[in-house]
């Protein structure tokens, strides 16, 4: 439903509507590990290394 959704409200063609989805999951991804992950990193419990202790 959620992808429906989206494909009712992008404007143009059917094959525009394909290439700004797939520029919009791109910039999704991008600002994930530009900004998102860097932010959430210290929290998280791989960075706790126990070998060698």
């Amino acid at each position: 439903m959620m992808y429906a959704l989206l494909w009712r409200a992008l404007p143009g063609p059917g094959w525009f509507r394909v290439i700004l989805l797939l520029v919009l999951a791109v910039a999704a991804v991008y600002a994930c590990f530009e900004w998102l992950f860097p932010q959430i990193a210290d929290y998280m419990p791989f960075n706790e290394q126990t070998v060698g202790e």
